[in-house]
C-alpha cells in the first residue's frame, strides 16, 4: 500500500519507493517470477516513479475517476519512461 489504507484521496508515500526498488531487485537477482503492484496515491507524478522501480500494475483510483479525460489519464500513467 502506498497510502494508508482506509479511504481515498490520500496522498502518495514516497517512503515506499525504496521498497518497490528493492523487491525488483530480489525478483531480478534470485529469479522470482511476481508481480509488483502498488495501490493507492498513483497520479500522473506518482506512476513513473513507481514504474521506474519495477512496478508492473498500479491502482489508481480517485486520480482516474477526476481526470477529464481517463482514456489519456490511463495512456499516461501505464507508458514506460
Amino acid at each position: 500500500m502506498t497510502v494508508q489504507p482506509g479511504f481515498g484521496g490520500q496522498s502518495f508515500r514516497k517512503d515506499i519507493l525504496p521498497k518497490m526498488a528493492q523487491f525488483d531487485q530480489w525478483r531480478e537477482e534470485l529469479g522470482l517470477n511476481y508481480r509488483l503492484e502498488v495501490d493507492g496515491g498513483v497520479d500522473l507524478i506518482t506512476a513513473p516513479l513507481c514504474i521506474s522501480r519495477g512496478v508492473d500494475t498500479m491502482v489508481a483510483g480517485t486520480a482516474f475517476f477526476q481526470a477529464e479525460d481517463r482514456v489519456a489519464f490511463a495512456k499516461t500513467v501505464t507508458t514506460r519512461p
